[in-house]
């Protein structure tokens, strides 16, 4: 309840909320990314203490008598489940439409903080590949924030024919999803309310580890990712600033095993 009541103070101070009372499109929106934002950062900080080993007491996961670990992803798709369904199947008025949309934002947090997991399908939460998680909660909380702010993704407001609003959605997610594609995040966010800077970054170099660098330069074009790996080196002060970043919201990944060495061969017999 602490949520609902700290985001309607501030709804109310911005004036998002309709005076009808009835559900509200921006102010939804605030409530679901108001509640994400604090979910993650809450199952975040527990999977951070249940690691490690100066607090103990953290009571950490929960597991069944079988040894069962359970996923706080699947409590959070429930979550989506029950409160996208209520949303779309009533008519919600307040206080409903803050509790459905307070629940709707808590799941989507603890479903992302899981997103390496399911992409994965593997427990990779700790590794490099983890990040991948911490990469869409960024990317998704840019959608949301923007959406907030009243920025229409796609331009579904403008009026027009259903030929054109398809072409002009179908574009724009092409260039985004390429844009993404290429390891540019914050600009493939950008690019689903500002099609035209899509079709820029469909155009510029992708980063060496990005799944376009991987797919399309490689063996297929190695003069292109030497020149990527030219432009993007691993060392310059953006790469550590994210990864700091990265280190700061998700924890540092733990490292891997060193290689295990190949037990020593016995001496030959003595003649």
């Amino acid at each position: 309840m602490f949520v609902i009541a700290f985001a309607n103070d501030i709804v109310e101070f911005v004036n998002l909320t309709p005076k009808n009372g009835l559900e509200p499109g921006r102010a939804a929106a605030f409530v679901v990314l108001l509640a994400f934002l604090l979910s993650f950062a809450f199952i975040r900080t527990s999977a951070r203490l249940t690691r490690s080993p100066k607090v103990p007491w953290w009571p950490g996961g929960v597991e069944t008598e079988g040894g069962l670990h359970i996923h706080h992803m699947v409590w959070g798709i429930w979550l989506m489940i029950i409160c996208g369904f209520a949303a779309f199947a009533t008519d919600l008025t307040s206080p409903w439409w803050w509790i459905t949309s307070a629940g709707f934002g808590i799941g989507i947090g603890f479903t992302l903080d899981e997103f390496a997991l399911w992409l994965h399908l593997d427990d990779v939460y700790w590794s490099d590949e983890g990040r991948s998680s911490i990469d869409a909660v960024i990317f998704v909380a840019m959608l949301a924030g923007f959406v907030v702010i009243g920025f229409r993704p796609f331009g579904l407001d403008d009026t027009g024919s259903v030929v054109g609003t398809a072409g002009i959605v179908t574009i724009t997610i092409v260039c985004a999803s390429v844009t993404l594609l290429k390891g540019r995040l914050g600009w493939g966010a950008l690019a689903v309310f500002i099609p035209i800077i899509g079709l820029f970054f469909c155009f510029r170099l992708a980063k060496p580890n990005s799944p376009w660098a991987h797919w399309f330069y490689g063996k297929r074009n190695p003069s292109k990712m030497q020149k990527a790996r030219d432009r993007f080196p691993e060392h310059r002060r953006t790469a550590r600033l994210g990864r700091r970043i990265d280190e700061i919201l998700g924890g540092k990944p733990t490292e891997p095993a060193p290689d295990a060495q190949p037990p020593a061969s016995p001496p030959p017999p003595s003649a």
